[in-house]
């Protein structure tokens, strides 16, 4: 008998192990099997919810999962819960869970990616400790009114959209090392970060409220199209596409400030596009390199950019009102510091970009001309913005 309790002792070990590690992926069929996984600090291997389960789910115990935690296509599903839950190695992915409204995880802190889409009920996060690190952000199309409980210092690729209900997306990133994309989210959204130094490429569309106060490089594009707000400031900015990346300002209605003030360099293009309540540009004045086009047009009375001294695309300012400022572009162009087509005039009848034939409506506008074949050729790499290749195309003719 002494040596029977030994015996099972290992007999359950040995099961409790096995359960606690598997090859591929566990899937849980009912609540039971999610209690049944309390007994593993760490799981090793991915756990699946079936897509027939009806019942909250909770994996009580589990600490760390190696692999994903995946439930997708569950019309049924109320709740998903983990209260020791503090490392995700793989994937976060939910995706058509219609009903879910509670996601609980109080402790959860680092997961590889987050991957939701198509959440119809969920409107709040339960996550108390909340995630600080993770490569992958991709949230469209839920129900979600914030996201307290995300706060990344450092990711890979963040993508936001279709969340319209989502006004309130702020987080204490420093680094995006791939790409930012928030689009179409609520109708007031507020994109706050200011503790972000450095992305490769953001892309902002249908934002009401922005701050990047502490960005100093974009290394690729740098893009704010049809959004909301009156005013953009990026007081620390000096370069945009380090690596051949635009700027582009496009389509923003309200817009009525821009202020660049430590901006030296777009190592692509420069654009500046149909914002209908933007008069002045004269927020870029250190502005000094332009590797791919300049090209603006609008209603706007006045262009300024004090230290420009290259420009190695083609150069357009069109506008639909009289125009001030083309003398001492006109003067950069007589003496090759703008080796592209150029062209610069006020009173258009319709304002348009690069390659287009404005034709005007009068005289009241400022002095303008417009010249032929570039004097220098731009070559953009591959990993060069589209307005930076367009400069290009039409720099040559």
């Amino acid at each position: 008998m002494k040596y029977l309790v030994p015996a099972l002792a290992a007999v359950g070990g040995a099961y409790a192990q096995s359960s606690c590690s598997v090859s591929g992926t566990t899937t849980i069929n009912a609540a039971a099997d999610a209690s049944a996984l309390s007994a593993c600090s760490t799981f090793s291997g991915s756990i699946a919810i079936a897509s027939g389960l009806g019942a909250p789910v909770s994996i009580p115990g589990v600490r760390r999962i190696t692999g994903d935690l995946v439930a997708t296509n569950n019309s049924q599903i109320p709740s998903i819960s983990a209260d020791s839950l503090q490392t995700i190695g793989g994937a976060f992915i939910l995706n058509e869970l219609q009903i879910l409204s509670t996601l609980s995880f109080p402790q959860l802190s680092q997961v590889d990616s987050i991957q939701w889409n198509a959440l119809a009920g969920l409107q709040l996060l339960s996550f108390t400790t909340g995630v600080q690190q993770a490569s992958e952000l991709n949230i469209q199309n839920t129900q979600l009114q914030t996201l307290d409980g995300i706060n990344l210092a450092v990711v890979d690729t963040v993508f936001i959209t279709n969340n319209n209900y989502l006004n309130d997306i702020s987080m204490q990133l420093g680094n995006i090392t791939n790409s930012l994309n928030i689009e179409s989210n609520g109708g007031n959204v507020s994109a706050i970060f200011p503790n972000l130094i450095w992305a490769n490429n953001m892309t902002f569309r249908n934002v009401s409220q922005i701050a990047l106060n502490s960005l100093v490089s974009v290394n690729g594009s740098l893009g704010f199209y049809s959004n909301e707000f009156e005013s953009l400031q990026c007081a620390n900015l000096t370069t945009v596409g380090s690596n051949k990346g635009d700027l582009t300002i496009v389509s923003n209605q309200n817009l009525n400030n821009v202020s660049f003030p430590s901006l030296k360099k777009v190592g692509g293009g420069f654009s500046i596009q149909n914002n209908t309540e933007l008069m002045v540009i004269d927020g870029f004045p250190k502005l000094a390199t332009i590797t791919g086009a300049f090209d603006l047009y609008g209603d706007f009375t006045n262009v300024s950019a004090p230290a420009l001294n290259e420009v190695d695309g083609a150069f357009n300012i069109q506008s639909s009102a009289q125009l001030g400022g083309c003398d001492a572009f006109q003067k950069l162009k007589s003496g090759s510091q703008i080796r592209g087509k150029y062209y610069c005039n006020g009173t258009v009848a319709k304002p348009s970009g690069v390659g287009s034939s404005p034709s005007t409506t009068g005289s009241g506008s400022s002095k303008s001309s417009s010249t032929g074949a570039a004097n220098a050729m731009y070559i953009p790499t591959a990993a060069a913005g589209v307005m930076g290749v367009v400069a290009a195309m039409f720099g040559l003719l």
